[in-house]
């Protein structure tokens, strides 16, 4: 199995691109299996496996940093960032945070729950890293239902002012706990199933 040779983001970087397809589909069941026993948040987990790979094989991690906003999207991160062998510990009284957790591991920038505020955080870390002239990279990932959270337009626009070095994803997965509702919304599904995205696919 190419899971149990994940100890850490840099095993990843000696995968093939055939070979992370191949890891992305061993961790769906790895994950489903798991959380049938402890609890858990499941789909919304089974829905960032690629992404969460494609982030640790692009970018320097931990050096590079990545804030979750919708943090209980981050067990597969757990998995690849050499918490693997103690995942079926996952929501369980002294195992692994169900959530990013900064005592856990240094791959955990952040404490994050579900708040709208992983770009302000980006933004925060940005202006820390224009003091300490360091060049690494700083992502922040939302999802189509935290955008639409004030903190997030007060961020975007903040971000925009001070010309912060920052990378957004927007995790548009049209799913949340209830039907997002307003224009952004709208706007992102005009988007989404519009002619050229839906040729992209």
């Amino acid at each position: 199995m190419l899971l149990e040779k994940i100890n850490s983001p840099e095993d990843l970087k000696t995968f093939s691109l055939p070979q992370l397809t191949d890891l992305a589909e061993e961790i769906r069941p790895y994950i489903t299996d798991i959380i049938s026993k402890t609890g858990g948040h499941l789909s919304s987990n089974l829905g960032v496996v690629e992404l969460s790979i494609a982030l640790h094989y692009v970018f320097n991690t931990p050096e590079d940093k990545i804030i979750w906003d919708v943090g209980h999207q981050c067990y597969t991160h757990k998995i690849l960032t050499g918490r693997r062998d103690r995942f079926e510990t996952i929501r369980q009284d002294g195992g692994l945070s169900g959530f990013p957790s900064k005592e856990e591991s240094p791959y955990d920038v952040f404490d994050t729950g579900h708040a709208s505020n992983s770009i302000s955080i980006a933004v925060g870390l940005a202006e820390s890293k224009k003091k300490t002239h360091d060049n690494h990279k700083i992502i922040a990932l939302i999802g189509d239902g935290s955008l639409t959270g004030g903190m997030s337009f007060e961020a975007l626009n903040h971000a925009g002012h001070l010309k912060s070095d920052i990378i957004v994803i927007l995790n548009d997965n049209e799913m949340s706990i209830s039907k997002n509702i307003g224009a952004l919304s709208s706007y992102l599904n005009r988007i989404m199933t519009g002619e050229f995205i839906s040729n992209l696919r």
